[in-house]
């Protein structure tokens, strides 16, 4: 019995990892289609963020309707739309970071930096003790970050703050999801989330200059549909994932997604990333992994 227990545990967890990386190279095409749709074809950023996620948002339709109407019961829909609101903002501030030409290989490393603001946050205004270990962590991660970004170096530009803020914004994200599954199902998040998401992109679409229109001589629209669909799959992988196993063991995994957009980049771009992205990466991963290792050991 106990062997036939173990064998299902390391089915789940290779099926558990091999979702997640799937998902690490859908979202790796799907960075390098919106950064070529964006800064080589001309395609505004807020433009290009709409018509991905309401691709997305059609593809998922049959989710959607698997968590019925059931899902919108809810006591705090104010919480919902603020925490939809953020993660536009931060789809919105990384797309620019792409379009505005912030290499992939760095755009994805500041990305990572998400969890620390997670834990600052979480600190700050959801009162969860954090312990030091996971505050010297919290700064070796943005020590880390710090590498990548070089402020010092002569070729810095504003612009590779952007994927910075959406790392910020997407961390407040998470804090608001915290907070509503404390007393809302994960399914009602999910769906708000996926309903949500689309309007709010098109109300920022419409606000910024040029609203939703298309470059003259634009020919490009399979590239747009590829990274719909493909941010739909992306997603649907990760739940997969997190079905299988815990988010604790899925961690490693998730960071693949930094060697597979240098490799996306290298290949759409010929970009080669120099020896700072790994400095800096080894410090930010190897800072989340050990904040993975105390909470683990704390539970």
């Amino acid at each position: 019995m106990s062997t036939s227990r173990s064998s299902t545990r390391a089915s789940a967890a290779v099926v558990g990892a091999s979702w997640m990386v799937f998902a690490g190279a859908a979202f790796a095409v799907t960075n390098s289609a919106m950064q070529y749709l964006t800064m080589v074809q001309g395609l505004s950023s807020t433009s290009a963020t709409f018509w991905q996620y309401l691709i997305s948002l059609v593809a998922m339709v049959p989710v959607i309707w698997r968590i019925g109407v059931d899902g919108l019961h809810t006591e705090q829909l104010a919480l919902h739309l603020f925490r939809v609101f953020l993660a536009a903002l931060g789809v919105q501030f990384w797309v620019a970071g792409l379009a505005n030409g912030v290499p992939i290989w760095q755009g994805i490393a500041l990305l990572m930096t998400s969890p620390f603001f997670v834990t600052i946050g979480a600190a700050v205004f959801l009162r969860e003790k954090a312990s030091g270990q996971r505050w010297v962590a919290t700064a070796v991660g943005f020590v880390g970050g710090m590498i990548i970004l070089s402020p010092w170096d002569e070729a810095f530009q504003l612009v590779t703050f952007l994927p910075i803020i959406a790392a910020l914004l997407w961390g407040s994200s998470i804090l608001c999801m915290k907070k509503l599954e404390e007393s809302e199902s994960p399914q009602s998040v999910t769906l708000y989330l996926l309903l949500l998401l689309t309007p709010v992109n098109l109300v920022l679409a419409l606000l910024a200059p040029g609203g939703l229109s298309i470059p003259e001589g634009m020919n490009m629209w399979w590239l747009i549909i590829l990274a719909g669909l493909l941010g739909a799959i992306a997603q649907g992988s990760l739940a997969m994932a997190y079905e299988k196993v815990d988010a604790a063991y899925l961690q490693p995994f998730d960071h693949l997604k930094l060697p597979l957009n240098v490799l996306c980049g290298f290949i759409v771009f010929s970009w080669v990333p120099p020896g700072n992205l790994w400095l800096g990466a080894a410090l930010i991963i190897g800072a989340s992994l050990y904040i993975v290792h105390v909470e683990r050991e704390r539970n």
